[in-house]
């Protein structure tokens, strides 16, 4: 059973945006708990599971049916696991909201498809901007920069909740940054959301304070404060 999109497509999708990617323009990612009230991405697209109201025993429940007894999520919002639960790793985050942050195409910045994968994979162990798996570049355009035929910055769209995309995947090689490679390619992605009629957002650890200071800089505001749980099924 999988359940029906809604129509919301102001901020209020952002209460719940990996719910709102996986009803709406992320179903064909998707995977469905039994009664249709938790969903996750494939496994090979992104870690993160979600739950149609968090507030919800039976979605709790629901999300456990689907992962199996014993096994790892994450979700994220402000969530408070049912008993059971074990919470394995609390990550405070910031959501952004882009509307008004200036757009402008990148003249240096190339399309990244599948062919790419292993070197944007390289680039993400290095950098540690958050989870990238192998398939994670389907979920939305992905732009890179390239130096002597390296790639060594990119940035790209991750959940798309109605109306929404989010920025994420921003990363530059530490031997190229301070050249405003991550900024321009922020700029570069949002005008293509821009340009699709979406608006841009983006997620951030709260503890990472320079990223979080460039995204305020270019135009970026704090929406909310939500948490990146690690959290583990009941185990019977």
């Amino acid at each position: 059973m999988s359940p029906e999109s809604g129509t919301l497509c102001g901020s209020e999708v952002l209460d719940n945006p990996v719910w709102a990617a996986l009803t709406g323009p992320h179903r064909d990612f998707a995977e469905f708990a039994p009664a249709g009230l938790a969903a996750r991405y494939t496994r090979d697209t992104s870690p993160f599971a979600a739950l149609s109201d968090p507030l919800d025993p039976r979605a709790w429940a629901d999300l456990a049916a689907l992962a199996g007894p014993g096994e790892e999520v994450w979700v994220t919002g402000l969530l408070t696991p049912p008993p059971g639960w074990e919470t394995l790793v609390s990550v405070p985050g910031v959501q952004l909201d882009g509307r008004a942050v200036r757009v402008e195409a990148e003249p240096e910045a190339v399309p990244l498809g599948p062919g790419d994968v292993r070197e944007m994979l390289e680039l993400v162990e290095l950098t540690r901007p958050g989870p990238f798996l192998d398939r994670t570049v389907e979920l939305g355009t992905y732009l890179g920069i390239r130096h002597e035929g390296r790639l060594v910055a990119m940035a790209g769209e991750r959940m798309r909740p109605t109306g929404w995309l989010e920025i994420s995947a921003v990363c530059t090689h530490p031997d190229h940054q301070g050249r405003g490679l991550a900024g321009r390619l922020i700029r570069a992605v949002a005008a293509e959301v821009r340009e699709r009629g979406d608006r841009p957002f983006l997620h951030a650890a709260a503890a990472n304070t320079g990223a979080v200071r460039l995204y305020e800089a270019m135009g970026f505001t704090l929406r909310r404060s939500p948490l990146f749980l690690g959290v583990r099924t009941p185990r019977a």
